[in-house]
This record gives structure tokens, C-alpha cells and sequence, in this order.
């Protein structure tokens, strides 16, 4: 017999303390303050407790029988946030910050373009090779693969490559995402080349990292707030649509919330990398909650060795010595 039950059949004068006593024997106490109403008052005062004092005594006997950590654990988990469902935006390339250190931006985008940071991905891609985030070597790699660009080219990316999408470049391409939200990990999954990011939660990073495309990434909650972690990213990758290089010290903090009541989820991106960078910068994205049904599949065609789209395809990267 449940506790709750139980309380409810006696007070309709329905079963005898004794069989209260018998089915739940910690309700020693509030059994007592029962007997004393029925003896001293009679049926009717019984029947009359639940309008009195019944949600009372529910109450107590909840919290005398419920374990140490349940409630904790509760509010815990209620102050997780939901970002479950599928968000979309329609542009490319990261927002930028209203101040301070950003990602470069296309000094050939039109100036009519309605998109944030020149996001409708125009032609050519030319980065502002003059920003001064670069270091030397990142803003002639940005300058070079402009002017090539300007020239007809169509650069190799990971995108028309079909490579993993490390974080940041993730911001640019990536048009949509859905979270699975699990207690030890949560998985990011992206229409776009079936890219699949898998972050571990509450944990750290190991001490010995062995570089990869998406590097090692750990997370936790902070508030309403999802914070993923991000180091071990190998150097061939890029950061942007513009070949902005990096090497292996990159180390990206996101930053995901929720904003304009739960339409809106903003992600807040940290970069560092002092190989590559001169200082840390930030850039912002946002994505709306989708109205569409599942998110549509886009794989991409491996194998184009016969240059169709005239991409000067790049060979597979080969490792100069095992990794382990």
C-alpha cells in the first residue's frame, strides 16, 4: 500500500490503523495524530480531515520518506536547460561582436547583402587579410587564397572536400543542428555531410591529446548556460570560409543559451590560438527553433578525383609518423 493511499483510505474511515501501521510501519507518528482524531472526535472529525489538515500530513510524511539526495537531484535536473528540437539559421559565416577582437569578413561580399557578416556566402571569398587578429603567416595564407578565389577558383574546404568540421569552421557552413542532451554525453548532430560532434559532460580533458579534426571536447552547465571546451584539433583544418589557418594550440570555448524566450539559441564562440593569432577574438551565432520536420540529410560525394567543379581537389592528408 502506498503512503498516499493509505492516508487517504484511513481518513475516509475506510481501514484501521492497525493495517496502516502493518502495510507502512515508519508512519508510526502520523498514525498516532490519527487514532487521536478518531477517538477523540469520531467518524466524522475522520472523514472531515482531508478538507483540514490531510495535505498537511501528505506532505510531511513525502518529505520524511524521501531520500537525502532526490530533491537536489531534482532541482538539478529541472535547472539543465532543453535544447532539444532542431535549430536552423540561413547565413554563413559567424556575427560579429558589437566590439573588440572578430573574424574576418568578406571584402568582396556586396554591400546590399541582408545576411550577418555578408552570410549569403557571395563569390569570391576574399578575407580581410588586414585584420589584425592574423599573424604574418595567417594573413599571406588568407591574402593567397583570396586572390585565387578573385581568379575563379573555388578553394578546397572542408565542406566540398568532405572532411570533418572542427569548430570554429562548424559556425560558417553549418546551417542547422540538434542536440541530444544525455547525462555523461551530449551529441550535436548536423545535416550537412552527416557531421557528428560528440562532447563529454562533467568530465576533463586527458592529460596527453592526441590531435584530431574535431579535437577532444568536454562540457558542462552553467546555469541556463551549455559550456563545451574544445583543444587537440589538428592543423588541417581551417577556421573559416576564407582558409584562415590554425595550428594545433587552437582552443575554442562555446558558449550556448537561449534567448528571446526559447526562439531563439545563441552561441557565444571563443577563439585562441597563439600560433595563428596575434590575440584571442569572439564571434556570435545565432539559429532559430525550426518549423520543418526532420532535418534533411546532405551527404557529400567523396572521390572526385575528375575535378568536376574545377576545385583543385587536394590529396588525403597522410601522417608523417603513427600517432600511437
Amino acid at each position: 500500500m502506498s503512503r498516499l493511499a493509505g492516508t487517504a483510505a484511513f481518513a475516509q474511515g475506510d481501514i484501521e490503523v492497525s493495517q496502516v501501521q502493518s502495510a507502512c510501519p515508519t508512519w508510526s507518528r502520523v498514525a498516532d495524530v490519527l487514532i487521536y482524531s478518531r477517538e477523540s472526535n469520531g467518524a466524522r472529525m475522520a472523514r472531515a480531515l482531508p478538507k483540514y489538515i490531510i495535505a498537511g500530513v501528505i506532505g510531511a510524511i513525502t518529505a520524511a520518506g524521501t531520500p537525502a539526495g532526490s530533491v537536489s537531484h531534482a532541482q538539478n535536473a529541472a535547472a539543465i536547460p532543453d535544447f532539444g528540437g532542431i535549430w536552423a539559421r540561413v547565413g554563413m559565416d559567424p556575427e560579429l561582436p558589437r566590439s573588440g577582437p572578430m573574424p574576418l569578413v568578406n571584402l568582396r561580399r556586396p554591400m546590399d547583402d541582408p545576411h550577418p557578416n555578408g552570410g549569403g556566402d557571395p563569390l569570391p571569398l576574399v578575407g580581410d587579410y588586414n585584420n589584425p587578429i592574423l599573424k604574418p603567416l595567417a594573413a599571406e595564407a588568407v591574402k593567397k587564397a583570396g586572390a585565387l578565389s578573385e581568379g575563379g577558383r573555388i578553394n578546397p574546404d572542408p565542406s566540398n572536400q568532405c572532411a570533418p568540421y572542427s569548430p570554429p569552421y562548424i559556425f560558417t557552413i553549418q546551417l542547422g543542428v540538434q542536440m541530444l542532451q544525455g547525462k555523461d554525453e551530449l551529441v550535436m548532430l548536423y545535416p550537412q555531410d552527416d557531421q557528428v560532434r560528440r562532447v563529454r559532460m562533467n568530465g576533463a580533458h586527458p592529460k596527453k591529446v592526441i590531435p584530431s579534426a574535431m579535437g577532444d571536447s568536454v562540457g558542462h552547465y552553467e546555469g541556463d548556460t551549455l559550456v563545451v571546451d574544445t583543444i587537440g584539433m589538428n592543423d588541417q583544418t581551417w577556421i573559416d570560409n576564407y582558409r584562415t589557418p590554425h595550428t594545433d594550440k587552437l582552443h575554442v570555448v562555446e558558449r550556448f543559451r537561449m534567448i528571446d524566450g526559447g526562439k531563439t539559441l545563441e552561441v557565444n564562440v571563443h577563439v585562441d590560438d597563439p600560433g595563428a593569432f596575434t590575440m584571442p577574438w569572439n564571434a556570435i551565432q545565432r539559429y532559430g527553433r525550426a518549423e520543418f520536420g526532420p532535418m534533411i540529410e546532405v551527404s557529400c560525394a567523396e572521390g572526385m578525383t575528375n575535378d568536376y567543379f574545377h576545385l583543385d581537389v587536394e590529396p588525403i592528408p597522410q601522417a608523417s609518423k603513427p600517432d600511437f
